[in-house]
């Protein structure tokens, strides 16, 4: 069972506390939905469990499958099985697709994978993305659009399979086409042994890719957790509700 364990989490960013005791349970076969206003500290929550050097863990614990995992590199974390889809992903020129999938699949396994196994995975995998033949031979999100960017990012997903996903605003720009895409790709990652931290802002996605779990940060705490429910009512009345949890109190 794949479980990640945050308790009591605060973290600083340059001497300024952004994440004020954040306390978040994820469990295999389950997906868990983050939301909430700009500037909550969705993103800088990701960072944070992912190891980002910039987030300075002042407090609590995050621990996965058990192992504390505060101090470990986001190398060490990738190799467990953590992986952070970006919110804006970088572009490298010169290095393709192709290159950095199996440079980074062969960094997180024992047996290297052959150049035929691994051309064999990564079609299967582009397929269920409906990608055209030559992409993955195209430099990393160089000159890519948004919705490409986020495709890239899926392929990553699917070819890395690690066991827990953090996806950062995987549905941000996303024409209706590309959505479906993405949420196929999520879709077919997701299994009994796998768990997602999904952030996003709308319900569109949701829609698609079904959470079990939905939790709302405010001003860098988590002030309501409860189910699928809750993403309709942020719909008809947006954040101002929030203010009535302002303590950091979760609440179903």
């Amino acid at each position: 069972m794949t479980t990640l364990q945050i308790k009591n989490l605060k973290v600083e960013v340059e001497g300024k506390e952004i994440l004020k005791g954040i306390n978040l349970k994820l469990e295999s076969g389950k997906i868990t939905a983050l939301m909430g206003p700009n500037g909550s500290g969705k993103s800088s929550l990701a960072n944070a469990i992912m190891g980002n050097p910039k987030y300075k863990i002042t407090q609590g614990e995050i621990t996965f499958n058990n192992k504390k995992i505060n101090d470990l590199s986001p190398t060490e974390k990738a190799k467990l099985g953590i992986f952070l889809s970006f919110q804006y992903p970088q572009e490298i020129e010169g290095v393709s697709i192709s290159q950095f999938l199996r440079t980074s699949l062969n960094s997180t396994k024992e047996n290297k994978i052959s150049v035929m196994d691994f051309k064999e995975l990564i079609d299967k995998k582009s397929k269920l993305l409906n990608l055209p033949e030559n992409f993955q031979e195209r430099y990393l999100n160089q000159g890519f659009s948004g919705g490409e960017k986020k495709k890239s990012e899926m392929l990553q997903l699917l070819t890395l399979d690690p066991k827990l996903a953090i996806l950062d605003e995987t549905d941000s720009g996303l024409d209706i086409d590309a959505l479906k895409s993405i949420s196929n790709g999520i879709n077919q990652f997701m299994n009994e042994d796998k768990c997602i931290l999904i952030i996003t802002h709308y319900k569109r996605i949701l829609e698609l890719i079904k959470p079990n779990k939905v939790a709302i940060m405010s001003n860098g705490k988590i002030v309501k957790e409860g189910d699928n429910n809750l993403v309709n009512r942020l719909e008809k009345e947006g954040y101002s509700w929030l203010e009535e949890n302002s303590e950091g109190k979760p609440s179903e």
